[in-house]
């Protein structure tokens, strides 16, 4: 799918009086210059060394003298010397020149003083063949005259004289199988039985070609580990020998007819290309190391072109092995391969007629940058990777793809038909090879550039099946110019560019309905790099080689002045082939430069990016980690790179390692991907098909939002919790556009309580607006489902929808939360008594939705037994059991028969109504008691005061026996039974001390028996440490002042001691009650602060230790409990088990094991709480000693908080009775110990925080 695409070139002519041919260049890494070889000719014996300096503007300033000499050929075979090699390292500024009379040149820019500009380092007397460096520049291999080959360093010292000989062919036995040959293809039982496989129909003998030159190749391998030397092999047969660095002879070539001495090993190693020619065709064919053959392509020549070819060919890959070069006399054919295809992507023409072959070089770092030169000629190229897409914009998305193979072009539109490479949709024939290749905004318009004229097509995308395209007009006015980039604005302007050989500034022309206005030369610093059209088709802008973008003012321009611009940005590093798209008015560019840096404008957005694409809505680029990211369109300080979480992320998605982006199509939410074989494959990313569905919302457009949900599975909630107040406004308008009964079934039995806006598919762009959201937050999503099913119910029931969507309204029903099966059965009853022909339909459709047997009680429930046999006959019920129920039924009273119905499934509360209504008390009684249902009966008498104290009666006795006992006691009292009542009184406890004793006055208890109750009362209040409430019993039913006031002491409450014995005029009780009790009170007090106190001392310093210990060595504090076996926790293994990872110290004190597999049992109950008694004891040096610790402080703080009302009537009471010295020291205790406690808090806030 991809071509290539010039996106830099310098042609350069050399003229002058008798002037030197260009012999041989050489790329100089460092400047990114080229070093360019002069001579001898056969006129002048001078070698001229210059440099070229490419990027520069000035034609004077381009050449820049190097070095010159004489260099006449010391053999006399030759009429003159040639170049066999040129060589420059970049790091010494060395260049070595192989001649092939044998000498062996150095040229050095910066000599040293002692040392020669030029110096001849070596000599060959027997004469040079070939020669070639190595890629790490460490050895020069060399085959001589004399047939030999020569291995040197650097230095140019020898390492290796190998000769070459006859012999050479016995070093490899070649052993073919014949895959993918006719003579291994299946041909039935019968057909060549007996014939060998191995054995081919012809075998080649190695016969020359006729128009072989005897030349000899050299090539290496990109790792430098071997290299290939390609010569005849005593005049008969043309033999490829591979040598490793060594100079060890490792394979050679099989015999091939008509091999010529073109040599070019790729550099990633797997192939050998050489030139084959036969009487009807000329192929470039691989060989492996070993020798073997691997395949060919057909370089499709004409047979006048094959009749005119009489020179030999000769071939070079690029680099990084994707491009490999065919030169010709006078032209450079590019091909590259894709799928087991190869394609011819450019041929570019040289100016001079009958020159000879085209010599290529190209860059050794820059993988798409060579140099093409002829005796006369220079054009120095770089190239990029780029796919001709038509526009990205809906609804002229159809991601039309035009893919450059020599004479065809190969479109297929992929949202249409996605055919994958090589084969197209249509195949379009080309009167000559396309350069480059345009489509216009609607894709109605194909604009095809060659060197030679400029073609127009009709296209017609909408039409089905998609005709093939219409030629409209082809014109050649810009004849003489070398083309170079095509471009639509809109439909109808065509913008080319083109350079020239006479000129340095490439040149602009507009077309417009067949008329070609030159519009001048772009004129800049530095040389235009592309010309582009926006993603919109409304504007062109002009990439520089410095990284600056401008915008081309094509409604403006004059021949006079040229083409106006406005710079629009600057990259910082330039990028080949930048897309702009205008947002909010102000245009952004995004450029990709070749090591991955991403830009929008001068903000760099990722360093990682292998492909991008620009649609109005989204930014989608590739990763080197594999991904497919998304960035929602919108200024170039708010553009937002998700993460690396395609988990989490919409905008994120997993891809298969090494694809690119080929096309996106928003209408169809999708996304072309080519794989590195060069396969398709369509995606339909979430990110996309969420932008599709939301643009249906907002466009009310409610069918495309659904379909695009049925057909990508997404969660259908989403139509409704994207805009819940635009959806609820529309349910009749979404049932017209969904019209199926069926896919609005769907829409409804898919809803569920869930805002999936903000859960699964949470909006990603910052800039939506707010105002949506703001009007579904009104809708709480727990009423979600019903509030839309009754919303729908509303519209279906209309009678213009009733019949037709008869099973949308039982769906809606049913899929309600909680179901309201009776609803839809009492509809389907409804039909069932109309005799309505759709009975059974909604029956059998309601079965579908809902368990059946939860239908036929529903059924049941509702009372109606037709409708119940109804669903009975749709499910998978015995008739022998259904229908005698049924029938036994259908043989009761209405009012018995409802009773019987509710009382089967399980309504107890609306069965015992219908007992009611039957009027059988005792009936009823029964039942309350059988199922407990004392308080809804209650209820149901609540006007019957006869019936409800028998009720109430039954309902006490039952709370009775349940142990209820105060619940008993409070129905026995209402219905005025105190004896039963003093009973579950007292059995509930002394809190109920009060209605024990009313109970008992009001059951006729004597006041022995009343006495002796309230004796056993006080003693046990007294025993629970309610002193109040037992001091109230003394006094009111004991009579006895001086207890109660004791009792009173006991508990603090001086104040009310003092107010009842000066009620009783018992003042002499305040010195002999009240103040022994002050200093009893006063005494436990403060031994029960300093207690506290020392408990605080001991367990606080303890605990900063604890703390202590474990920050500064963890794992020394948790490892030290092991000593001791009995401190090891129940859940702590010591025994290593053959499964354990290994994980860190704190693993084991956890219940995450770190064991994919363990032979250990689940613990125990028992050792469970053998592990929370040694929680509870919190021994010391144990891992639990820090938790006891923590609790037991925490213990006494809640206690001393609870203290204070107590310890502030014990102070005042001190007081008041002149106990000053007392009440300081209690006051002084307490303060103490609440200071402490707010310190151990403190330190243990601190601590753990």
């Amino acid at each position: 799918m991809r071509n290539l695409r010039i996106v830099g070139r310098s042609l350069l002519r050399f003229s002058g009086d008798n002037p030197l041919p260009l012999a041989a260049t050489a790329w100089d890494v460092a400047s990114n210059s080229v070093i360019c070889a002069f001579g001898p000719s056969k006129s002048r014996a001078v070698i001229e060394l210059k440099r070229l300096h490419y990027g520069r503007d000035s034609a004077e300033d381009q050449l820049e003298d190097i070095a010159s000499w004489d260099a006449p050929c010391p053999l006399p075979s030759l009429p003159y010397d040639s170049i066999q090699s040129l060589h420059h390292f970049s790091d010494s500024s060395t260049s070595c020149l192989v001649l092939a009379g044998g000498d062996i040149i150095l040229v050095r820019e910066h000599p040293l003083p002692d040392e020669d500009s030029v110096e001849i380092v070596g000599s060959i007397d027997a004469g040079v063949s070939a020669a070639a460096w190595s890629p790490d520049e460490e050895l020069l291999a060399i085959t001589t005259d004399a047939e030999t080959l020569l291995l040197m360093t650097r230095d140019i010292e020898n390492v290796a004289n190998v000769t070459l000989t006859p012999e050479d062919t016995k070093v490899s036995s070649h052993v073919s199988v014949g895959w993918g040959k006719k003579e291994t293809q299946f041909k039935g039982k019968r057909a060549k039985a007996l014939q060998d496989p191995t054995v081919p129909e012809r075998v080649d003998e190695g016969v020359l070609s006729p128009f072989d030159d005897g030349f000899v190749t050299i090539s290496w391998r990109g790792d430098g580990a071997y290299f290939a030397v390609n010569g005849v092999e005593g005049g008969r047969r043309r033999m490829i020998r591979v040598y490793s660095r060594e100079g060890q002879l490792d394979g050679v070539s099989e015999p091939v007819d008509g091999l010529e001495g073109a040599l070019s090993w790729r550099p990633s190693g797997n192939l050998i290309a050489s030139i084959r020619r036969l009487s009807d065709r000329t192929e470039v064919i691989f060989f492996e190391r070993n020798g073997l053959r691997h395949g060919q392509f057909d370089l499709r020549l004409s047979p006048e072109v094959m009749q005119d070819l009489t020179t030999s060919l000769t071939l070079r890959w690029s680099s990084d092995s994707n491009v490999i070069a065919v030169c010709y006399p006078a032209k450079v054919q590019l091909w590259t391969m894709s799928n087991y295809h190869y394609y011819l992507k450019q041929e570019l023409v040289f100016p001079e007629p009958g020159a000879p072959n085209v010599l290529c070089n190209w860059h050794s770092e820059k993988a798409l940058s060579l140099a093409l030169f002829t005796p006369g000629s220079l054009q120095v190229l770089e190239y990029l990777f780029t796919i001709v897409t038509g526009p990205a914009t809906p609804p002229n998305d159809f991601g039309l793809v035009a893919s450059i193979d020599g004479l065809s072009l190969k479109l297929t539109p992929l949202r249409i038909a996605n055919i994958p490479p090589p084969l197209s949709l249509h195949q379009l024939a080309l009167d000559h090879k396309a350069v480059d290749v345009a489509i216009s905004l609607s894709s109605t318009r194909l604009a095809v550039l060659s060197d030679r004229d400029i073609s127009v097509y009709a296209l017609n995308m909408r039409r089905r099946p998609v005709p093939a395209p219409e030629l409209m007009w082809r014109s050649g006015a810009f004849n003489g110019h070398c083309p170079r980039h095509v471009a639509f604005i809109g439909d109808e302007d065509i913008f080319i560019l083109t350079d020239d050989w006479d000129t340095e500034y490439s040149c602009l022309w507009r077309i417009t309905e067949k008329d070609f206005v030159p519009l001048g030369h772009i004129a800049r610093t530095r040389h235009i790099s592309s010309l582009l059209p926006s993603v919109d088709y409304k504007g062109l802008y002009a990439q520089f080689e410095d990284g600056s973008l401008y915008q081309v003012q094509h409604d403006e321009i004059s021949s006079d002045s040229g083409p106006r611009t406005t710079l629009i940005n600057k990259f910082s590093s330039c990028p080949p082939e930048p897309m702009v798209i205008v947002q909010d008015g102000k245009p952004i560019a995004f450029g990709l430069t070749k090591s991955g840096v991403l830009y929008a404008n001068k903000r760099i957005l990722v360093r990682n990016c292998t492909s991008y694409l620009v649609t109005p809505a989204h930014l989608i680029f590739s990763t080197a980690q594999h991904l497919l990211k998304f960035v929602h369109m919108t200024s170039v300080d708010e553009l937002e790179v998700p993460l690396d979480e395609p988990q989490k992320d919409e905008r994120c998605r997993s891809i298969e390692r090494g694809a690119r982006l080929i096309a996106a199509m928003p209408t169809t939410y999708s996304v072309i991907l080519q794989m590195p074989r060069g396969n398709l494959e369509t995606i339909y990313p979430r990110a996309l098909v969420l932008a599709a569905i939301r643009r249906g919302i907002e466009g009310e457009r409610y069918a495309e939002a659904f379909l695009a949900c049925r057909n990508q599975r997404v969660d259908m909630n989403i139509l409704h919790d994207h805009d819940p107040k635009r959806f609820l406004a529309n349910i009749e308008s979404i049932v017209e556009q969904i019209a199926r009964t069926e896919h609005i079934d769907l829409l409804l039995s898919q809803l569920r309580n869930e805002d999936v806006s903000e859960t699964m598919y949470k909006e990603t762009l910052k800039t939506k607006d707010p105002s949506i959201k703001a009007n579904g937050l009104k809708f709480p999503s727990e009423t979600k489902v019903n509030r839309i099913c009754d919303a729908f119910l509303a519209v279906l029931e209309q009678p213009q929808y009733r019949e037709d969507h008869l099973q949308n309204i039982v769906t809606a029903h049913v899929v309600k939360v909680p179901a309201d099966l009776e609803s839809g059965l009492e509809m389907i009853g409804k039909l069932q008594a109309a005799q309505s022909p759709l009975t059974e339909k909604a029956a059998e459709h309601i079965c579908f939705l809902a368990d059946v047997n939860q239908l036929y009680d529903a059924a049941l429930g509702i009372y109606n037994l037709e409708l119940a046999l109804l669903i009975a006959q749709q499910s998978q019920k015995d008739p022998r059991e259904y229908l005698p129920h049924l029938q036994s039924l259908h043989d009761l009273a209405p009012l018995r028969r409802k009773f019987k119905i509710d009382d089967q499934l399980g309504r107890k509360t609306k069965a015992l109504r219908y007992l009611k209504d039957l009027d059988v008390f005792g009936e009823l009684q029964e039942y309350v008691v059988k199922h407990a249902l004392y308080p809804e009966a209650l209820k149901m008498f609540q006007y019957d005061t006869a019936r409800l104290k028998d009720i109430m009666s039954i309902y006490a006795d039952y709370l009775s026996t349940s142990h209820r006992h105060k619940e008993a006691a409070i129905a026995y009292e209402y219905l005025d039974d105190y004896s039963h009542a003093y009973n579950s009184y007292l059995s509930f406890g002394t809190s109920a001390w009060r209605e024990t004793l009313t109970c008992a006055s009001l059951s006729g208890f004597s006041d022995s028996d009343l006495t002796s109750l309230a004796t056993t009362l006080l003693d046990s209040l007294t025993e629970s440490k309610d002193y109040a409430s037992a001091s109230a019993i003394a006094l009111d039913y004991l009579s006895d002042l001086s207890t109660a006031a004791k009792l009173l002491c006991r508990g603090c409450w001086f104040a009310e001691a003092m107010r009842i014995v000066t009620l009783h005029r018992e003042p002499s009780l305040i010195s002999s009650v009240v103040d022994p009790g002050l200093i009893e009170a006063s005494g436990s007090m403060n031994e029960f602060l300093a207690d506290m106190k020392e408990q605080l001392k001991a367990q606080v310093p303890r605990l900063r230790d604890l703390r202590e210990k474990k920050a500064s060595d963890p794992l020394a504090y948790f490892e030290g409990t092991m000593d001791q076996e009995a401190n090891i926790p129940d859940n702590i293994s010591l025994a290593p088990t053959d499964t354990t990872s290994g994980g860190t110290f704190m693993t084991r004190y956890t219940n995450r094991t770190g064991t994919v597999n363990t032979t250990t049992t689940r613990k125990t109950s028992k050792k469970k709480m053998r592990e929370e008694r040694k929680r509870a004891r919190g021994k010391k040096g144990t891992v639990y000693e820090e938790e006891y610790l923590m609790n037991s402080i925490e213990r006494l703080i809640e206690r001393i908080n609870g203290m204070n009302d107590e310890v502030r009537r014990l102070i005042e009471g001190l007081v008041k009775r002149g106990m000053r010295e007392r009440a300081e020291a209690v006051e002084n205790a307490t303060r103490d110990v609440i200071e402490r406690c707010e310190d151990a808090v403190k330190e243990i806030g601190s601590r753990s925080g």
